[in-house]
């Protein structure tokens, strides 16, 4: 009910086009169809006014920008981009903060560095020191660059940087070379003179990327804290030019016997020339190459100004002094042979002079520091009070390795090497003369009978004779006749062909039956590495005593091969150690706790009656093979103090006794592999030794005598049947070599 003449008042409810209160939220109105030409009847519209319910999916609806940034092709556009600046960003920033590292933390070199640094150290097989071989300082006498003349310096400029006084340090171009060079495989280049200091004082030759980073680094850094004429001043107080001579100096000196400040400008040339390869471009090795580089330089000179077309005309090629040898750091006493004979091998290992003067390279070598003690004091015990025209050389081998354990030649480092020196061996000879008696077809065995007595022109030593002896029995007793016999049956050069099988390098030309008493020479190295083969088994393995060679950077250049190479069979290389397993014990050299030891002495007679002029101890076990020699320089008649006459197993028997035994001292006794007799095995009778009445009858031979056998024994040595038209491998044992009975006088009788 409402009054008259009152306005009709609305309540929210009916105004509101949902028919609900404002305090209600409206119904949802869904799939209500809607009428034609009513207004604000739409669903979207009716929306847009009420508040959703719990259950309502919302729309969402993205602005316009963000919906292109969703999609796939906008993300990969977003990622691209991200990448073009992270890269940019790298390429600009990353060389900025790698040079700003470098030279934070690389410190500059000083020409002391650069000269040490080039220095080659030499060490025992532990790795202690043995010598560098330049002394400390190098060959080298530094001088102010006032002193050197200006043409010279020129010279330099033209062989080595001509863009020196103009460039930063280092060359842009150059180094995007040698970085391209690097990628593809090949060497880097392009260094400039500073840069060549700071490679020599960094010991950094390795062609790669990082070396050159550093390179960069410290050129710039030294360019910045020294003046250019300081750096050319250092550069030429420590570059190398070959001869031993580190500056320009010492190589004034070396190659002009005069001073720096002496030098014409045709001699400044040709030393600037010998910077780059100082091994290849010495006119005393290289004549035709030492003189294309010396007109590089020249026509360089004239190019830049610093020489005039009529002074390059007027220019001849200086003539240079004779290359001298130059200690460089070898050590004058007993040493000084070791380091000589390394230096020997790195050169027959392909390093050149300028590698080891310039790459510091660190070289380990197989010698035991202790062992090369212990055979030295023993060398000088045993000379100790005799006369003093003696002279010995001591060589030990490991079998295993061929490496050289101890090596004696002399007390005078920088003088003659005995070592090395060839001599007559004597009866050291013997065991080859076996080994080509095994190795022939049929063999001969260890048990073959000789008649040992002396004839017309060959006699035996005291106490050496035998009516009836075998192979074994006479190289105990060092039986002179019963092996110029064997030599006369296998052949001689069947002998010599045996020797180098087990590595006697020594030519051994011309061989006679006189080759089975030692009438060729042999080193005390050749001699240890050849019975270092037979206790090897028949293995071979090259001499040496470089172990491994390695760069300053820990680059490994050279590391020595071990495995060998096989000579002869094994069970051939047992039966010649079971012919001189009795040696040792008969000359009372037998070595400690019954260690079996294999061994043969010699002695060379002199051509005066009673007199010796060489004398040789060798032998070995399974793990140390021992050579010692005496002798004198003239090639004359040794003796005592007391005046006898010194054999093999004297003076040179008491210094291998005492090599072997403190070498051995503390190790386990080593035996030697079965023994399985090839062809008539040996008697187990000593020499001239009769047995017992009551002895029972020796046991039959373990194999058939040579002539009841087709071939070679099972597991024997590879042998070629005999042929009139093929030799065997060592020579046709069936010719004979007729010669005339050697006098003693003359030929050394064992």
């Amino acid at each position: 009910m409402r009054r008259t003449g009152l306005p009709v008042q609305r309540s929210r409810r009916d105004t509101h086009p949902s028919r609900v209160a404002w305090w209600q939220p409206p119904k949802p109105q869904r799939n209500r169809p809607q009428r034609a030409g009513a207004p604000g009847q739409a669903g979207e519209d009716t929306a847009r006014h009420r508040a959703p319910d719990a259950t309502d999916v919302l729309p969402v609806v993205d602005a316009p920008a963000r919906a292109s940034r969703s999609s796939p092709s906008a993300r990969r556009v977003r990622l691209l981009r991200r990448a073009v600046l992270a890269t940019a960003a790298a390429i600009v920033l990353g060389p900025v903060v790698a040079f700003v590292t470098g030279y934070l933390l690389f410190s500059v070199p000083n020409p002391d560095d650069a000269v040490n640094n080039q220095v080659a150290e030499v060490s025992f097989a532990d790795g202690s020191p043995l010598t560098r071989l330049v002394p400390e300082e190098g060959n080298r006498t530094k001088v102010p660059l006032d002193q050197v003349p200006m043409h010279v310096r020129h010279a330099v400029l033209s062989a080595e940087d001509r863009s020196f006084y103009s460039n930063p340090g280092f060359d842009l171009t150059g180094i995007m070379r040698a970085a391209w060079n690097q990628l593809r495989g090949g060497e880097g280049g392009g260094s400039t003179i500073t840069q060549q200091f700071v490679k020599k004082a960094l010991v950094g030759d390795e062609q790669t990327l990082w070396r050159k980073y550093k390179e960069v680094i410290l050129a710039v850094k030294i360019s910045q804290e020294r003046t250019k004429d300081e750096i050319l001043s250092d550069y030429l107080n420590t570059i190398y030019f070959g001869r031993g001579a580190y500056g320009i100096q010492s190589a004034a000196q070396a190659y002009f016997d005069r001073g720096v400040q002496d030098l014409a400008p045709a001699e400044g040339a040709l030393l600037a020339g010998l910077i780059q390869s100082p091994s290849r471009w010495d006119p005393a090795v290289s004549p035709e190459r030492a003189v294309e580089r010396w007109t590089f330089v020249l026509d360089g000179m004239v190019s830049q100004g610093w020489l005039t077309p009529a002074d390059r005309a007027a220019a001849h090629f200086p003539q240079t002094d004779a290359r001298r040898s130059l200690a460089r750091g070898v050590p004058t006493d007993s040493r000084g042979h070791i380091v000589s004979a390394v230096t020997a091998e790195l050169e027959d290992l392909g390093f050149t002079e300028q590698d080891v003067a310039q790459e510091g390279l660190r070289i380990t070598t197989t010698v035991d520091p202790r062992h090369q003690q212990q055979v030295v004091e023993s060398a000088h015990d045993a000379l100790d009070g005799q006369p003093v025209n003696l002279r010995s050389a001591v060589v030990a081998i490991d079998p295993r390795t061929g490496g050289v354990l101890a090596y004696y030649g002399g007390d005078n480092g920088l003088g003659l090497d005995y070592a090395q020196v060839r001599k007559l061996a004597g009866s050291t000879f013997k065991p080859f003369v076996v080994l080509a008696g095994l190795m022939r077809n049929p063999p001969v065995g260890l048990g073959e009978v000789f008649d040992g007595r002396e004839i017309p022109g060959l006699r035996n030593a005291g106490g050496a004779d035998c009516d009836e002896c075998d192979l074994k029995q006479a190289m105990t007793v060092s039986n002179n006749v019963v092996f110029h016999a064997l030599a006369k049956e296998v052949g001689p050069e069947s002998v010599a062909a045996a020797a180098r099988t087990a590595g006697i390098t020594a030519p051994l030309d011309n061989a006679t039956e006189g080759i089975a008493l030692g009438n060729k020479e042999v080193s005390t190295l050749e001699l240890a590495s050849a019975y270092a083969t037979i206790a090897a088994g028949g293995v071979w393995r090259q001499p040496h005593l470089v172990s491994s060679v390695v760069t300053a950077d820990d680059r490994v250049l050279y590391q020595a091969a071990t495995d060998g190479e096989r000579r002869f069979p094994e069970r051939v290389a047992r039966n010649v150690v079971e012919a001189m397993l009795g040696v040792a014990e008969h000359d009372r050299l037998g070595l400690p706790r019954g260690r079996p030891v294999a061994a043969k002495t010699g002695t060379v007679q002199s051509r005066f009656e009673g007199e010796n002029n060489d004398a040789w101890m060798a032998g070995f076990t399974p793990s140390l093979a021992t050579a010692v020699w005496m002798g004198t320089d003239m090639n004359s008649p040794i003796r005592t103090a007391r005046g006898r006459p010194i054999q093999g197993s004297s003076l040179p028997g008491d210094v291998w006794q005492d090599v072997m035994s403190d070498a051995l001292a503390g190790s386990p006794v080593e035996d030697f592999p079965p023994f399985r007799p090839i062809g008539q095995p040996p008697s187990p009778l000593g020499p001239n030794e009769e047995p017992p009445p009551s002895s029972e009858p020796l046991p039959p031979p373990l194999e058939p005598p040579p002539g009841a056998a087709a071939g070679p024994p099972p597991d024997g040595p590879d042998v070629t049947p005999d042929d009139p038209e093929r030799p065997g491998i060592l020579g046709d044992p069936g010719v004979d070599h007729p010669t005339d009975d050697e006098d003693c006088s003359v030929t050394p009788c064992g």
